[in-house]
């Protein structure tokens, strides 16, 4: 068998799928993207087969693309894990989960920061939910997640402020009197989901969701196909397709804490933190963010 898959191709592959998109995977992994995508395509010369697809805007695991990430799994534990009983010293990771409204403009800011500030640690990053994201860091698999709302657990800390915008579709007219404006918005429980419903409520405009999703870019499209309005935190970057609504009631921005998992070493959170304030003050591009 001439074949040879290689470890670091199959770490990409790996990256894609736990980060949710190959510019997140790069980030993570210190890489370009095209680094990141020629891994890929590396493997599927390999094998003879596609294994990434181009899906709407972005892309997804064919069937054989799925098959090979339990394999790559199998076989980066079963690497790491000869390289341990060998004395040779994995390389440290820092795993640090966040929420999508924050990913796109501040993760490969922050990433920047990091490699600087902490040297002895790997930086990876996992986009999920907030609900997931606590899950991950009660289980350990999470070290950070930086999530949206108030720093509620005893070591966590506030680092700064999302300001919210409402979003809607060109062309989009507000429904005649006495019926609900629609909104898209994420699956409950969600922060952004109950803070739009309040504001509009708090001012008397009567509201229904209209469309649901599980992540942003299905809230987006939902948006831009005319379902509703939605309120986003988009760091002062106005989606593509969307157009910002100045005709609806202002909604209070959500603070963005940073929780650790039990047991992290105090420095890193303390420098994560650290590395955020400074990034949220000094960056103007990120000016959708006030520090607290």
């Amino acid at each position: 068998m001439s074949g040879n898959l290689g470890i670091v191709p199959l770490r990409s592959f790996v990256a894609v799928a736990d980060c949710g998109g190959f510019q997140r995977a790069a980030t993570s992994l210190h890489l370009t993207q095209g680094a990141v995508s020629q891994h890929v395509r590396r493997l599927e010369e390999t094998l003879g087969r596609p294994l990434v697809e181009r899906h709407g805007r972005g892309s997804r695991f064919t069937e054989d693309g799925e098959a090979l990430l339990g394999h790559a799994r199998r076989i980066l534990h079963v690497h790491d894990e000869a390289l341990r009983e060998m004395g040779v010293e994995a390389e440290q990771t820092l795993v640090i989960g966040s929420t999508e409204h924050a990913a796109a403009q501040l993760l490969p800011e922050l990433a920047s920061a990091l490699t600087g500030a902490i040297t002895d640690y790997r930086i990876r990053f996992r986009i999920d939910r907030g609900a997931q994201l606590r899950g991950q860091l009660a289980d350990g698999t999470v070290d950070l997640a930086l999530l949206i709302g108030p720093a509620e657990e005893p070591d966590a800390r506030t680092v700064g402020e999302l300001e919210l915008t409402w979003y809607s579709a060109p062309g989009w007219r507000r429904p005649p009197r006495g019926r609900p404006i629609p909104i898209a918005a994420f699956d409950a429980p969600c922060a952004l989901r109950t803070r739009a419903l309040e504001t509009l409520a708090a001012s008397g405009v009567a509201a229904e969701v209209g469309a649901e999703a599980a992540h942003l870019a299905g809230v987006q499209a939902a948006v831009r196909a005319g379902l509703g309005i939605g309120l986003m935190a988009t760091l002062g970057q106005c989606p593509e397709g969307l157009v910002a609504r100045e005709d609806l009631p202002a909604a209070p921005p959500l603070p963005l804490s940073l929780s650790p998992r039990r047991g992290l070493p105090a420095r890193l959170a303390a420098t994560t933190a650290a590395s955020l304030t400074r990034l949220l003050a000094a960056t103007p591009l990120l000016g959708g963010l006030a520090v607290a």
